[in-house]
């Protein structure tokens, strides 16, 4: 390489390493104001909380940031049995399922999607139909990897006691994360089926999975997923402590049925105590 294009190299390095993050320039860790700063971060940061006070109480409600939660928990010496929460594909919704959660016991934290300075809706709600901005679906994903980084540092998340449920677009990214880090998880108006890159269930075979979903939800017609009919329960034949739960009825929200809630908390609670028996 001539002296010249050896120069035009240097300064087109020196341009990009003006745009990088300091921490990537010194080659170290991102400090906790850099990490505030990300995207990522922002969607837990903005996380709705809810925290048990007892059973059948209601719950008390703060943000993930909020120093009411620090002052709330100063000096907790107690672990709850936690739920990652993951809303659907227009935002955070209604929290009366999870604020019923949380009277059973779970604290319950929802990261916001939307709190990303980019982030574009994949559906039209006004049209039920989803699929346009398919890059999120990898967002989604990634908000579940960091929500676990985070929890590290968190006292009052039970380890042995951590659960992924997810709804619609949320339910689609419960149903595809791969790790093994969860006691069991709750996949709520989505079908594991569709398009290829959207399609099937990536838990561990032995971990506990609950689906639910409506037996003509319209979200999933056969003509808006690619002909795919059927739901989560076609990829559980070799999973023992799979459950597919299919109600009748042609509406998406499967929480309005009174069964529902008491059914995932105990569905949760066994599964969790599965878990730390077997830890023992």
């Amino acid at each position: 390489m001539s002296g010249r294009y050896w120069l035009i190299a240097a300064l087109f390095l020196a341009a990009a390493c003006d745009r990088l993050p300091p921490a990537l320039i010194e080659g170290r860790g991102p400090s906790p104001a850099e990490e505030r700063e990300s995207d990522i971060a922002r969607t837990f940061d903005q996380a709705v909380v809810l925290l048990p006070q007892g059973h059948g109480l209601a719950p008390l409600q703060f943000g993930m940031s909020s120093e009411s939660l620090r002052r709330a928990l100063a000096g907790q010496p107690l672990r709850f049995p936690t739920i990652l929460f993951l809303h659907g594909c227009a935002g955070m919704g209604d929290l009366a399922p999870l604020r019923e959660l949380a009277k059973r016991g779970f604290a319950v934290v929802a990261p916001d999607s939307f709190a990303r300075r980019f982030r574009p809706m994949q559906c039209r709600p006004g049209h039920e139909q989803g699929g346009e901005n398919v890059f999120v679906y990898d967002f989604r994903l990634t908000e579940i990897s960091y929500a676990l980084h985070r929890f590290q540092a968190i006292p009052w998340v039970d380890p042995q006691r951590l659960y992924l449920m997810g709804t619609s677009e949320g339910g689609l990214a419960a149903a595809l994360y791969r790790g093994d880090e969860f006691a069991a998880r709750v996949i709520a108006q989505w079908t594991c089926q569709g398009a290829p890159f959207v399609r099937g269930l990536a838990a561990p075979r032995d971990e506990p999975v609950l689906a639910i979903v409506r037996a003509n939800d319209p979200w999933y017609d056969p003509t808006r997923t690619e002909g795919q009919q059927g739901h989560c329960g076609a990829l559980m034949r070799d999973r023992p402590q799979a459950d597919s739960l299919v109600l009748p009825g042609s509406r998406h929200n499967v929480f309005d049925e009174v069964f529902v809630i008491p059914q995932i908390a105990e569905f949760l609670t066994a599964a969790g105590n599965r878990r730390t028996v077997g830890s023992r």
